[in-house]
């Protein structure tokens, strides 16, 4: 895969963590000169943190940020940010080469319930909205506006979406929602112009897993997060994102599949 092309590119969840690095990272490898990078997020001065570290690499690159909460948003909001995007850069969607969408953004949600203690339907809903629904609705708006574009859409899954973990109820199954709707849109989407990849990055150390090591309810899970952050054995957001752009470039996936940081022979 070619990743030196007219990109526009849109990244969920970009203020901090896998997100700002992935927004980072690739930023560096598309073409300058007529891409655009469009950054969502939850806090407006950590995206210009992230625009800012972007422009400091590519000047040339025309960067815009986007402040909302998923919990609420809608449609209609993420086809609005993608057009302002676009007439802010004087740009239409068959101006670009490629268009990429990294779905990102997401909560663990609280890991101190056992999965049969969970059934605060109030919570669940604004969980889903946040982590499962929004991501349906952006990637709609998405697809859509962007057409017969030849498009790469990204879901940033986990090894919680295929397999059960203790503690992470929550997590385990908006994870495995999502991935599933991604293989679905693979299966949908078979004709050439649109490829889709569930990317499971590893064990990061990031403030989501410092929070599931400090709330989960489980003490293995509790000790294994623990020892590999002592141990240093956890991975860094460049070291995931390092690998997630060799998956690109050697493109050895099928669309719609499930490649962990581990598969060596995905890279």
């Amino acid at each position: 895969m070619d990743l030196k092309q007219k990109t526009y590119l849109l990244v969920t969840g970009a203020s901090r963590g896998i997100g700002r690095e992935f927004a980072q990272q690739l930023s560096q490898r598309i073409q300058s000169v007529g891409s655009l990078v469009v950054l969502m997020g939850r806090s407006q001065p950590l995206l210009e943190e992230t625009k800012a570290n972007i422009l400091k690499e590519s000047p040339d690159l025309s960067v815009r940020t986007f402040a909302l909460e998923l919990s609420t948003a809608r449609a209609e909001d993420f086809g609005g940010i993608i057009f302002e995007s676009l007439n802010h850069a004087k740009a239409y969607p068959r101006h670009f080469q490629r268009a990429v969408i990294i779905h990102n953004a997401g909560t663990v949600g609280d890991t101190s319930k056992r999965a049969r203690e969970i059934g605060d339907t109030v919570y669940l809903q604004q969980y889903y909205h946040t982590n499962v629904f929004s991501a349906i609705a952006l990637n709609c708006q998405f697809m859509r506006i962007f057409g017969d574009v030849p498009k790469l859409v990204v879901n940033l899954s986990t090894l919680a979406a295929i397999a059960p973990i203790s503690s992470m109820a929550y997590y385990c199954t908006v994870k495995a929602a999502r991935e599933m709707y991604f293989r679905v849109l693979a299966t949908e989407e078979s004709a050439p112009g649109t490829l889709v990849l569930n990317y499971a990055p590893g064990m990061i150390d990031t403030q989501m897993t410092v929070q599931v090591q400090r709330e989960a309810h489980d003490p293995a899970v509790v000790a294994m997060f623990r020892e590999q952050r002592e141990a240093k054995t956890m991975l860094t957001p460049p070291q995931t994102t390092e690998r997630f752009i060799q998956v690109l470039e050697a493109q050895r996936f099928k669309s719609g599949d499930h490649v962990d940081y581990k598969d060596h022979d995905a890279a």
